[in-house]
């Protein structure tokens, strides 16, 4: 054993009690979920002195992993747990089970293909997996904000109520909403199982640009100019029927299909990537192959379809 191995395992050895204290609060709210608790009863109940306990619910509050009731002075878990134990289930899903469906349709189309999701206000890239030789566009733990324009392909399949929600978050950029093509989008896309992407190189590069303009601070006329050249909701959507000759080719740049959880809610979207110009045909091969795979791993984790 080197010396490196001999300090991680005295490392592990040791306690910390201050961390043990903040566990402690919390493995007894997770406990007790359906109660919220008051400082003095928290502090009797774990044996915690009330000014560390007060330090603890505090920061803990600050950071939204509990939430304090103003009229009540009570503490109960916080939103921010609702993300983190998503993230988990997700990360539990998108495992050994996701990775082998993916890789398999990676080798097939000698492609890159991911699993991502929404993980509180967030889109997270979750796994990837990308044939030898093919440089993948994406990285695991890349976010992107879920938010207009961004973000269509994690509520199209989960419900009208799902899809206004996303409509109201503030825009990262301006939108324009051409709702009956949106209408038409999803109907055709809850028919087929998956959706088309068709974006140009250069629409690809300003989509990308575009995914994190919300963490820069544009002038306007810039914002509005990206948001003229790539932010029409629906519009970068292929739909077959729009197309008198379903042959001819199309700049599809990726593929996306959705599984859903044990409530039959959208849980992660599977993406193929495509970058080429392909035919109704192939396009319906990869789509329907690329569904498949999302079918099967809502049936592996023990998911199901929405009625």
């Amino acid at each position: 054993m080197g010396h490196e191995d001999e300090t991680l395992d005295k490392v592990r050895g040791r306690r910390s009690p201050p961390t043990e204290r903040v566990v402690q609060v919390l493995d007894f709210l997770v406990a007790h979920n359906e109660h919220r608790f008051g400082l003095s009863e928290l502090a009797r109940q774990l044996g915690i002195s009330k000014p560390t306990c007060l330090g603890i619910l505090t920061e803990l509050a600050r950071a939204g992993y509990l939430v304090r009731d103003l009229v009540t002075k009570t503490y109960g878990l916080g939103p921010v747990l609702i993300a983190a134990g998503r993230a988990a289930q997700l990360g539990f899903a998108a495992g050994p089970v996701a990775h082998t469906h993916l890789a398999a349709l990676s080798d097939e189309f000698r492609t890159t293909c991911t699993a991502s999701a929404v993980v509180g206000d967030r889109i997270a890239v979750l796994e990837l997996t990308s044939p030898p030789g093919v440089r993948a566009a994406v990285k695991v733990g890349e976010m992107y904000p879920f938010a207009p324009p961004v973000g269509l392909m994690y509520v199209l399949w989960d419900g009208d109520d799902a899809l206004q929600s996303w409509l109201r978050r503030e825009p990262t950029l301006p939108v324009r909403l051409d709702r009956d093509r949106l209408r038409n989008v999803v109907d055709e896309c809850s028919r087929t199982g998956y959706l088309v992407e068709i974006l140009t190189p250069v629409g690809q590069r300003l989509h990308t640009l575009m995914a994190g303009v919300a963490a820069h601070d544009l002038p306007p006329e810039l914002r509005a100019v990206l948001g003229e050249m790539v932010s029409s909701l629906g519009e970068r959507v292929y739909l077959d029927a729009e197309h008198a000759d379903p042959e001819s080719p199309h700049p599809v740049s990726l593929i996306a299909a959705p599984t859903y959880d044990a409530q039959g809610h959208q849980a992660m979207v599977l993406t193929l990537y495509v970058g080429a110009e392909l035919g109704s045909s192939e396009i319906a091969r990869r789509g329907k192959a690329l569904a498949a795979a999302a079918d099967a791993i809502t049936a592996e984790v023990g998911g199901r379809r929405p009625r």
